[in-house]
C-alpha cells in the first residue's frame, strides 16, 4: 500500500466522478478515476508487478462500454488486496447479491450521501485491518511450524524474504529459480502462506519422471469415462507449485499456458471446459531462456511467468548462514533420533563454511543427519561428516579477528572462480570486479593461477 489508500473511482457521468474525486481527495485519499470499463482496465494494467494496486475500487454498475459489477470482479481477481463497493441507481436484492457474488465490499445508492460513503469506508479499512492482523497471526503460527521455517539471517537471504513479502501479498504467478537443493518449494509455501490464499490448499507436482498423459491427468484431470478432477480441480483457489516446470512436455505447456492466461482447463479427453482460479508457483534450476532459444519451451509461457521471477541463492553465497542451519538441523534430526546431541565443534563449522555444497541446502542437511547418527559425543566432530566431505574445501582460520577470516574466504572463493573460468576476463566479470582489480587480488592474496 502506497502512504495514502488509493482509491479508482470508475463512474461515467461526470459531474458524479468530480464530485467523489474531490470529497475523497478532501477525506485524505489518493484517488484515480476512470469513465469507463476499457480505461479502468488499462490503469489496472498500468501497475507495477509488486506494487499492491488500488485499495478500493468504487464502480458504477452500468457502464457505457460493460458492466461495472463483472468489472469489480476483475480487479479483485487481479488483486484480492483491493475492496470494492458498487454504485447503482436500483437497490434491488439482484444487484446486491451479484455484488456480493464478485466480491464487493458493499455498495451505495444513488445519489451518493457522502457522509454513507465515509463511513462505509472506515469501515471498510477497520475490517481489513483485522484481517491483516489475522493473516500476520497465521504466518507466525506457520512460521513457528520447525518443518517449514527458513533459517538464516545472512543479507542475501534476508533481500529475498523482503521481496517475498511484497510479492506473496498480490495474486500474480511466481516463478522461482535457482540450484537442485536450494530449498525452492519451501520458499514457494512461504509465498502461499504469507500471501491472500493462505486458506486455502497448496499443491506440488513434480514436473518430471512420468508420461505425459499420466502428467496431464493429474493436473487437468480426465473427462471421459469416469470424470476425475486433477490438481488444479482439488486445490480450488489455492496455490499450484510446479517443480521444475522445464521438464513440461510442450504439449502440457501449451494447457499450462491456457490455464493462466484465461483460467480454464480442458481435462483429459473431455470437452467441455472448467474455470480454474488457482496461483501457479513455478520453479526451475535450468535457464529457461535457453531452453525457448532450443525450442523446449514455450516462448509465451516464458514471458508469462518470467516477469515474477524470484532469484533463490546457493548456499556458498550465504556462508555465514551455515551455523544457524547447522543448529536447526542437529536440533530436527537429534530429537527425530532420540539422541543429545546439541550442536557442533567449532572446527566442524569452519569445515562445513568452507566446503563447495553443490547439492546446496539439502547436500548440507544430509550431512549433518549423518554426523547426528554416527555422533557419539554431544556434540558434531569432523570426524562424523561423510568423507567424501572434508575434501571439498580448506576450513577457515582459526581466529576471532574478522579481517583475517574474510581474506581467507576471499582468497578460496576467488581460487574456486579461476578454476572454473581460466579467463581472466570472464572471470572477472563473474566477480564482478575490474580486470586491474582481478590482477590486483591475484597479487595481495599470492593466488596460484
Amino acid at each position: 500500500m502506497s502512504q495514502l489508500p488509493r482509491i479508482l473511482v470508475v463512474e461515467d457521468e461526470e459531474i458524479i466522478r468530480t464530485s467523489l474525486c474531490e470529497f475523497l481527495g478532501e477525506e485524505g485519499y489518493e484517488v484515480v478515476v476512470a469513465e469507463s470499463v476499457e480505461s479502468a482496465r488499462t490503469l489496472s494494467d498500468s501497475q507495477p508487478y509488486i506494487d499492491s494496486g488500488f485499495d478500493v475500487a468504487i464502480c458504477d454498475v452500468q457502464l457505457p462500454d460493460g458492466d461495472g459489477i463483472e468489472l469489480l470482479g476483475e480487479l479483485i481477481q487481479r488483486n484480492p488486496n483491493t475492496a470494492g463497493l458498487v454504485i447503482t441507481a436500483y437497490a434491488t436484492v439482484d444487484n446486491a447479491v451479484k455484488a456480493f457474488g464478485a466480491g464487493a465490499f458493499d455498495y451505495l445508492v444513488k445519489p451518493v450521501i457522502f457522509d454513507d460513503l465515509a463511513h462505509k469506508l472506515k469501515r471498510l479499512f477497520q475490517y481489513r485491518a483485522v484481517n491483516s492482523e489475522n493473516r500476520a497471526l497465521r504466518r507466525e503460527l506457520k512460521r513457528r511450524d520447525g518443518s517449514r521455517e527458513i533459517v538464516g539471517s545472512s543479507e542475501p537471504l534476508n533481500r529475498l524474504l523482503e521481496t517475498i513479502r511484497k510479492v506473496a501479498e498480490t495474486n500474480s504467478n511466481v516463478l522461482l529459480v535457482g540450484e537442485t537443493g536450494t530449498g525452492k518449494e519451501l520458499f514457494a509455501r512461504a509465498i502461499h502462506g504469507a500471501g491472500p490464499r493462505a486458506d486455502s490448499r497448496f499443491l506440488a507436482v513434480h514436473c518430471g519422471t512420468r508420461p505425459t498423459e499420466l502428467l496431464e491427468s493429474q493436473l487437468f484431470g480426465t473427462g471421459s469415462g469416469e470424470p476425475k478432477p486433477g490438481v488444479f480441480g482439488h486445490v480450488g483457489s489455492g496455490t499450484v507449485f510446479l517443480d521444475e516446470i522445464a521438464e513440461l512436455p510442450l504439449s502440457t505447456q501449451a494447457r499450462l499456458l491456457r490455464a493462466i492466461e484465461y483460467h480454464e482447463i480442458l481435462p483429459v479427453g473431455g470437452s467441455d471446459p472448467q474455470t480454474v482460479d488457482a496461483r501457479i508457483i513455478a520453479s526451475t534450476s535450468r535457464n529457461l531462456a535457453h531452453e525457448v532459444d532450443g525450442g523446449s519451451f514455450q516462448e509465451d509461457l516464458f514471458y508469462r511467468l518470467d516477469g515474477g521471477k524470484l532469484h533463490i541463492p546457493p548456499l556458498r553465497e550465504r556462508l555465514e548462514d551455515i551455523p544457524e542451519l547447522v543448529d536447526f538441523f542437529v536440533s530436527r534430526h537429534s530429537r527425530a533420533m532420540g539422541k543429545r546431541v546439541t550442536g557442533a565443534t567449532e572446527e566442524t563449522i569452519r569445515l562445513l563454511m568452507a566446503a563447495e555444497w553443490r547439492g546446496n541446502i539439502r547436500q548440507l542437511d544430509n550431512a549433518v543427519e549423518r554426523a547426528v547418527m554416527l555422533c557419539d559425543a554431544d556434540t558434531i566432530a569432523p570426524g562424523d561428516l561423510p568423507p567424501e566431505l572434508l575434501g571439498l574445501g580448506q576450513p577457515l582460520p582459526d581466529t576471532d579477528d574478522l579481517r583475517t577470516a574474510l581474506r581467507h574466504y576471499e582468497r578460496l572463493h576467488i581460487a574456486r572462480v579461476l578454476r572454473q573460468c581460466p579467463d581472466k576476463r570472464e572471470a572477472a566479470k563473474r566477480l564482478r570486479l575490474g580486470l586491474s582489480s582481478l590482477y590486483r587480488k591475484i597479487e595481495e592474496l599470492d593466488i596460484d593461477t
